[in-house]
């Protein structure tokens, strides 16, 4: 009822001004309108790869699945060459996108060089209604369609078994790894310990507000660290240095901009983060990375940078009015039906 290009583009500054204040440069997105929510994250200077969704049924923003792929192709038409804003193909899942449309999904990314950012095997119901309705799981239909590469991103990965996350890393998938959001909606906890053990690309995502009610990479390397301990019974599962890699270079792996970000080299966009560890919550510090996942938080960011330029200075947004932003997001609140929960 409420979704528009007003909605996602005034919802994804306020994202982008959460993220950025919580030392994130650099962001994965599946949603409607990807034109507006390329105006925010450019209006902020924040570093966005928005997805081309696609769905079988009908919503306010197209009516199907090849309206859905022809308008997010216009937007990424409208915004190709800009210095911080880039696609990728978004089928949002298995169970909502058929396979004509998975084969056109395949042939967009092999001929533009997208990468594909697909929801799977997030809950037992949708792997036990693909085995019913297509004679396998998800991923293996997947797989029968050509789709599983480097290029591939699986988000969530909860339900997987050996030979499924062996077929994983044997086609060099990535996954995206969302803990927060998976405990809250109660579907379970990844296998990621094994992930990393075959080899798998796994990076550290938020999924969206409506799932989690914060977009707080710290808080998810935390979790993260912590769900991989307790889950597999090893407290040396997932040490915070792999942690860090999957909130930071794991991400860019798979999003497919190592060459131009990634790591703190000469000739790399100056994507950087500074963080104080002079409070006393973060004292006395002998390990700056363990401190990093398991005693620092978001409010320890001070300043943050995006291909070199300034986006947080001494905890404070440079780009865009803050009370402007403030402004909108009260005006949607107020539109908005308040659903309260437990």
């Amino acid at each position: 009822a409420h979704v528009s290009p007003q909605f996602v583009y005034d919802g994804t500054r306020l994202a982008c001004a959460e993220m950025l204040l919580g030392g994130v440069t650099c962001f994965n997105d599946m949603y409607f309108y990807p034109e507006a929510a390329a105006r925010a994250a450019a209006e902020l200077g924040m570093r966005a790869v928005l997805g081309i969704t696609a769905i079988e049924f009908p919503t306010p923003y197209a009516s199907d699945a090849d309206d859905y792929i022809n308008k997010g192709l216009a937007a990424r038409e409208q915004w190709l060459g800009h210095p911080l804003v880039g696609f990728c193909l978004a089928p949002h899942a298995p169970y909502t996108v058929a396979d004509a449309s998975f084969r056109r999904i395949l042939t967009l990314s092999e001929q533009m060089h997208l990468p594909i950012h697909c929801h799977i095997h997030e809950t037992h119901q949708e792997v036990e209604e693909s085995r019913v309705q297509h004679g396998v799981a998800p991923l293996a239909r997947l797989d029968r369609l050509g789709l599983l590469g480097p290029g591939f991103i699986g988000v969530h990965g909860i339900y997987l078994d050996d030979d499924e996350l062996a077929r994983l890393a044997a086609t060099g998938c990535s996954i995206a790894h969302c803990p927060t959001s998976n405990l809250k909606l109660a579907r379970g906890i990844a296998p990621v310990a094994r992930m990393r053990q075959l080899g798998i690309n796994v990076g550290l995502g938020t999924d969206g507000a409506a799932s989690n009610n914060r977009l707080d990479m710290f808080g998810e390397m935390r979790l993260a660290a912590l769900l991989a301990k307790g889950s597999s019974g090893d407290a040396s599962a997932l040490p915070a240095r792999e942690v860090l890699r999957m909130a930071t270079i794991n991400g860019a792996a798979a999003l497919g901009i190592c060459e131009e970000t990634r790591s703190i080299t000469p000739g790399k966009a100056a994507d950087l983060v500074a963080v104080s560890l002079r409070g006393l919550h973060t004292r006395p510090c002998y390990d700056p990375v363990s401190h990093l996942v398991h005693a620092a938080d978001r409010e320890c960011v001070t300043h943050v940078w995006v291909a070199g330029k300034c986006c947080v200075d001494h905890k404070t947004l440079v780009q865009g009015s803050q009370n402007d932003l403030e402004s909108a997001i009260a005006l949607w609140q107020n539109r908005l039906e308040v659903r309260r929960e437990p």
